[in-house]
C-alpha cells in the first residue's frame, strides 16, 4: 500500500493536470529559499564579518589567508543552514497547495467518490504556519542529534519521517473529516503513516529533487488516505462519515 501510494504520488508530479500546480509550488519554493539565502548572507555580513575584520589586523601578515578560509567556511555554513530550511519551506508550500493537488487527484483518480472540501483560507494559513513551526523545530532537534555519535543521519530520517508523515496525512484527511477525526485515523494507522513519512524524508534528502517534495508528499498522502479510508470502511460514493458537505 505504501509503495503503491508513493508510485502514484511520483507519477502525479509531471502529469498534465498537475503541471500548473507544480510550477506554482516549485517557483514559490525557489523564491522563498533564495530569499532565505540572501537574508542569511546579509545577517552574517552584519554580525560575523565585523568581528573577523577586527580579528585579522592583529594576526601576522602571513595569516591573511584566514579571511579567505573564513569566507569559504561561511559559505559552506550558509549552505548547510539553508539545507535545514528546505523541509520547513516545503512544508509551508504544501499547506498552500495541498488542496489544489488533492483536487486534481480526486477528480482524475477517484471520480466515484465525493470530492473533498478545501480548508478555509484562514485555517489553511494557520495550518501551514503550524506545520512550518513543527517541522523547523523538529529539524533543529535533528541537527542537535547529528552531533551525537551513533545517531547522526538516522535522526534526520526518524524526525522527518514522523513529522512529515503525520502532517501531510492529516492535511489530506482534513479534506474529508474534522481535525480531531483526522488525528484519530492517523493514530490508528501510525505505523503505516510513519513508514510513508520515511519515504518522504528520503525524497527530501535528495538535492534539487527535494524542491518537489510538496507535490510528491501531498500526492502520495492523498492516495494513502484513500487506501486507508477504504480499508477502514470509510469510503463511500457520497463521502466519508463525519465529513463536511462538499461546496
Amino acid at each position: 500500500m505504501i509503495i503503491e501510494a508513493a508510485r502514484q504520488g511520483g507519477s502525479n508530479l509531471f502529469s498534465t493536470a498537475s503541471r500548473s500546480v507544480l510550477f506554482k509550488s516549485l517557483g514559490l519554493t525557489i523564491l522563498l529559499l533564495a530569499g532565505l539565502w540572501f537574508g542569511l548572507g546579509e545577517l552574517f555580513s552584519l554580525t560575523a564579518m565585523p568581528w573577523l575584520e577586527d580579528l585579522l589586523p592583529g594576526l601576522p601578515d602571513w595569516a591573511g589567508w584566514a579571511g579567505t578560509v573564513a569566507a569559504i567556511i561561511a559559505g559552506v555554513g550558509l549552505a548547510l543552514v539553508l539545507a535545514l530550511f528546505v523541509a520547513p519551506v516545503t512544508a509551508a508550500m504544501a499547506g498552500l497547495f495541498l488542496d489544489d493537488i488533492a483536487e486534481v487527484i480526486e477528480i482524475r483518480d477517484y471520480p466515484g467518490d465525493a470530492p473533498g472540501t478545501p480548508m478555509p483560507l484562514g485555517q489553511s494559513i494557520r495550518q501551514s504556519l503550524g506545520f512550518l513551526l513543527v517541522v523547523a523545530l523538529g529539524n533543529l532537534l535533528a541537527l542537535i542529534l547529528l552531533l551525537v555519535p551513533g545517531i547522526n543521519l538516522a535522526a534526520f530520517f526518524l524526525v522527518n519521517g514522523y513529522l512529515l508523515g503525520r502532517e501531510y496525512f492529516e492535511f489530506a484527511a482534513m479534506r474529508f473529516m474534522s481535525p480531531a477525526e483526522a488525528k484519530q485515523l492517523r493514530a490508528r494507522n501510525s505505523t503505516t503513516i510513519f513508514f510513508a513519512g520515511l519515504i518522504i524524508a528520503a525524497f527530501l534528502s535528495v538535492p534539487l529533487l527535494n524542491l518537489l517534495t510538496p507535490m510528491f508528499a501531498a500526492g502520495m498522502m492523498v492516495h494513502l488516505f484513500k487506501m486507508i479510508a477504504a480499508r477502514n470502511g470509510l469510503a463511500a460514493s457520497r463521502g466519508f462519515e463525519g465529513a463536511p458537505s462538499p461546496r
